[in-house]
């Protein structure tokens, strides 16, 4: 035993010690994450597969139409996403990303909500994805947008026993502006919002984000051709009103905003096409006495649907 000793306290000086190693070894990594992001796990792999599968995959079809899926690329514009609300279908995160506090701020919305799927994916496959931009490691894919059909719009207000009031954009291509045309359209009790097929801004991300949780409730219809709608609108008995800064009717005047009416608002620059315009049955300007030109879309749309709620109460 005294041997023992010996070995044990020969050496002078501080013992070695671990350096707080074994202190730090001891200490918590955080909760385990999902099967779906450890790599190697069956479920990782399945999820690697679906990601592919997924992004690949071509949109359906249906009776209004849908959009194509969408891609939000980047930190904060995925968080914005997912924080206001942005339909989302499915979360990509590169594998080992730096897991910063806007990433797990991320992870844990999509985790609140449910309903989307977590996919972890290797930095080559988000780089595919997104056509080389600067993702920062997080891709939120948003599915298509199911449109309805213009006629849709008209029999939805029916059925409540209540005139349509819809407005239609022409040439309008700005998302934000759809986006706030969708957040007056469901502020004022209006049915809906009618875009034309082409050259017209779309529901998307922006869009969604724009409405504030407006386009959740209240449905865009597509029109392959926004002439023909409007003209089948106009036999429906609906009253098809124009924006024109040359409008021969002042707002104020226009007692037929308290019936059934759509609102056809032009884009800021050119204002309605001529085929659009010929097919209205009026054309409205909105007085300005501070001289300004023209109104953005979102504003001028807002004040045509304050005049009509007005008129219907």
């Amino acid at each position: 035993m005294a041997a023992n000793n010996r070995r044990m306290s020969g050496k002078k000086g501080a013992q070695v010690g671990s350096g707080g190693q074994r202190r730090k070894g001891l200490e918590g990594k955080g909760p385990t994450p999902p099967a779906e992001m450890r790599k190697g796990h069956k479920k990782n792999r399945v999820a690697g597969a679906k990601a592919r599968q997924t992004a690949r995959r071509p949109a359906p079809r249906g009776r209004g139409g849908k959009s194509t899926s969408e891609l939000v690329v980047g930190r904060n514009p995925v968080y914005e996403a997912l924080r206001d609300g942005v339909p989302a279908s499915t979360l990509y995160v590169q594998q080992f990303i730096d897991n910063d506090e806007r990433v797990r701020e991320a992870l844990q919305l999509a985790a609140e909500r449910g309903g989307i799927n977590l996919m972890e994916a290797p930095r080559p496959e988000l780089d595919r994805m997104t056509n080389g931009l600067n993702h920062q490691g997080l891709v939120l894919q948003v599915p298509p947008y199911e449109y309805a059909h213009p006629q849709d719009l008209a029999d939805a207000a029916l059925d409540a026993g209540e005139d349509p009031l819809i407005v239609a954009l022409d040439g309008v291509t700005d998302p934000r502006n759809l986006g706030a045309v969708v957040r007056s359209v469901s502020a004022f009790r209006g049915h809906g919002v009618v875009v034309p097929e082409r050259r017209a801004a779309g529901m998307t991300a922006g869009a969604w984000k724009t409405s504030a949780g407006a386009a959740a409730r209240t449905p865009v219809a597509r029109a392959t051709n926004l002439t023909r709608a409007l003209e089948a609108y106009k036999k429906a008995g609906i009253v098809v009103v124009g924006l024109a800064a040359d409008g021969e009717v002042e707002l104020g005047e226009l007692e037929a905003l308290g019936g059934p009416v759509a609102i056809v608002v032009g884009s800021e620059g050119k204002g309605l096409s001529r085929l659009v315009g010929e097919t209205c049955d009026f054309r409205v300007r909105i007085p300005m006495p501070g001289g300004a030109e023209s109104l953005n879309a979102g504003v001028a749309a807002g004040i045509v649907l304050y005049e009509a709620a007005r008129r219907r109460s």
